[in-house]
């Protein structure tokens, strides 16, 4: 399961936990398959329920809801992507300096 898209799934659910998979495929801009992949690995390992309901438009439509321990899981996955993150930035920030020094000279 892929740790990106997983933070992107689960920030996604959280804030609107009805909308279908083709709607979060195009919010986190990969493809349905990856989404609908992501989802059940999600499901499987207990971090979200997908629950029907009726809808007048959609005759069977889903809530995927987070559970305590996919709450947690986001925790742990925003950490773990933060510091991913700065480590890029800073790597970045010494080659932007590194260069800047070279046309300085």
């Amino acid at each position: 399961m892929n740790q990106e898209l997983s933070i992107k799934i689960i920030r996604e659910l959280e804030k609107a936990p009805e909308q279908s998979q083709r709607a979060l495929s195009k919010r986190c801009g990969v493809s349905l398959g990856s989404i609908h992949y992501c989802i059940n690995a999600l499901v499987e390992k207990g971090y979200v329920k997908a629950r029907n309901f009726k809808n007048a438009q959609n005759k069977l439509a889903y809530a995927y809801i987070l559970t305590p321990s996919g709450l947690s899981l986001k925790k742990e996955l925003t950490l773990a992507f933060l510091k991913r993150k700065q480590a890029e930035y800073e790597a970045l920030r010494k080659e932007i300096n590194a260069l800047e020094e070279d046309l300085a000279r």
